[in-house]
């Protein structure tokens, strides 16, 4: 079974990481969502080290492998500073759908708890996961061919820093 969370003991790794909205809405792809997502990985990778390797951002959900020095650190400021920007974001734009982030105690929710972390060891397992991530928007239908999709390691060039191979 996989771990929910990163091993403080295994902090310093490379990951496959799946960020889901909650309840899977649909939500990146208006209100210049996209850019809420670039910018913080952006950040991230200028001040925090952090590595992709491969990514991809979908309409409700982001894979990417990436290595950090403080995985643990990178996950949890991430979501937290995410977060507060997309609720920013839907009460400037669309407040009505404020309410379909509520949690329990009536705070904002944006993401899932877990991002399944599994750990990369092998090169095998890499490849597998590299060709899955820059392939999920061709699965999903939005475009003929890995490339096309702009928010995805396989678009030419990417949106993002890749670390070379």
């Amino acid at each position: 079974m996989t771990s929910l969370r990163v091993n403080k003991n295994l902090n310093n790794q490379t990951y496959f990481l799946t960020f889901t909205v909650k309840n899977w809405f649909y939500l990146f792809d208006k209100c210049n969502r996209w850019q809420i997502l670039t910018s913080a990985f952006r950040y991230y990778q200028e001040k925090r080290g952090l590595e992709i390797d491969a990514y991809v951002f979908m309409i409700n959900h982001i894979h990417l492998i990436a290595y950090c020095t403080d995985m643990i650190g990178f996950i949890r400021d991430f979501k937290k500073f995410t977060t507060f920007e997309f609720e920013k974001n839907i009460k400037n734009t669309e407040p009505a759908l404020l309410k379909q982030f509520l949690n329990k105690q009536n705070g904002f929710q944006l993401w899932e708890r877990t991002n399944m972390p599994k750990l990369v060891l092998t090169e095998k397992f890499f490849r597998q996961k590299k060709i899955y991530i820059e392939s999920n928007p061709v699965r999903k239908g939005y475009v003929a061919l890995p490339e096309h999709w702009l928010y995805s390691s396989a678009h030419i060039p990417p949106v993002l820093k890749i670390k070379p191979i």
